[in-house]
């Protein structure tokens, strides 16, 4: 197999998804942003909970230390810096805070370490409403444009026009969040297929059997929650950017909550299941808002009637599907596609049964006489 076929199945999308800005309107350009923030988000924690199998519900805390990070750094008030500068600051505040809490991570594991990341999220919901300075309170802030050379990726002007397309905010942002996913994919790849994902994987497995093969337990505990916050903290920056004015109320437990049925839809583990599953989990409410109309059942936002609204029956739908694949496919879609992938490749690759034409009659043989032995 040539190096440009094992390569096409990688290529092709990406080719189609740098010319989407092309071709689609704005608001499939903002669907498409939030899903890939989203996925950087759940590549994150699919290594903290499938790859190290540590439980997180706190992801929500590290996107809110990301957003508020950038929008503080970079605004005013706050330091004015220059925003490239405040999104890597607001990426490594996020780290900071996962190593804050690193100590805890590195010797809790399981339901315990979910119980206590739970607490980061209610102390987290409470500072961001009471440090209004840094914050806004409840308003939330607006979030400063992201510039690097001149170029501004957040605003509409100066004008920019390619191929006789207008790029506004969308299409600009568009780019950055291909870019900033490319680099989540490659570095959560190369972890996972490095000596530190082999000794994850042995800490998920068996933590006895981790520690005879000299892997140090609560020291890679500690540095998956880290790199999982970082992840979490530059998908939060990335929604602040989307959103242009972020508020406390969205970073709350329901947000750590689809983090976590993005990863079990996807399947634990996986880079691309991972992106999967947010992409599912994102994309079905604000799809349902737009069509609201034509759904049945589903009331049109904004109705006092009492009906089931986009956003609530949106959960309701991806609820029953982690129900359907923790029963049916517990590794998740990346798993179903793979077993689907691996049947067609058998019925392929195995050869017809031969078969003898109807016409001919196979020639009967007589018994050989039995000698005897004199």
């Amino acid at each position: 197999m040539s190096e440009l076929t094992r390569r096409a199945p990688y290529v092709l999308p990406v080719l189609l998804l740098c010319a989407l800005p092309f071709y689609v309107e704005a608001f499939w350009l903002r669907v498409g942003l939030f899903a890939m923030a989203a996925a950087i988000g759940a590549v994150g924690l699919g290594l903290l909970a499938g790859t190290a199998g540590q439980l997180s519900l706190g992801h929500a805390f590290f996107l809110a230390v990301g957003a508020y990070g950038y929008a503080w750094l970079a605004g005013e008030p706050g330091p004015g810096l220059p925003p490239l500068l405040a999104l890597v600051l607001a990426v490594l505040l996020a780290g900071a805070a996962g190593g804050l809490f690193s100590p805890v991570a590195g010797r809790v594991r399981g339901i315990y370490l979910g119980v206590a990341t739970l607490a980061l999220v209610f102390l987290g919901h409470h500072v961001l409403l009471t440090a209004d300075s840094v914050t806004g309170g409840f308003n939330g802030r607006s979030v400063p444009p992201l510039t690097v050379g001149g170029f501004g990726f957040t605003d509409d002007g100066p004008e920019l026009v390619l191929l006789g397309v207008p790029f506004g905010a969308e299409e600009r942002l568009w780019y950055l969040g291909l870019a900033l996913l490319a680099l989540t994919w490659f570095t959560a790849r190369g972890i996972r297929a490095g000596r530190p994902g082999r000794a994850l994987a042995a800490l998920r497995d068996s933590e006895t059997a981790a520690a005879v093969m000299g892997v140090h337990v609560a020291r890679h505990r500690s540095a998956a929650f880290v790199v999982s916050s970082m992840y979490a903290g530059l998908a939060g920056a990335l929604l602040a950017l989307a959103f242009r004015r972020i508020v406390p109320d969205y970073f709350g437990l329901a947000l750590s909550v689809d983090y976590l049925a993005m990863i079990v839809i996807g399947g634990l583990g996986s880079v691309a299941g991972a992106t999967a599953g947010a992409v599912f989990v994102t994309a079905l409410p604000l799809l349902m808002t737009r069509y609201a109309d034509h759904l049945p059942l589903v009331a049109t936002p904004g109705s006092t009637d009492g009906s089931v609204g986009p956003t609530e029956a949106a959960r309701y739908l991806y609820g029953a599907a982690i129900i359907g694949f923790l029963l049916y496919a517990p590794d998740g879609l990346h798993g179903l596609v793979r077993r689907l992938r691996a049947r067609l490749r058998r019925r392929c690759t195995e050869p017809a049964p031969a078969t003898t034409p109807s016409s001919v009659t196979p020639p009967v043989t007589a018994p050989r006489a039995k000698e005897h032995t004199p």
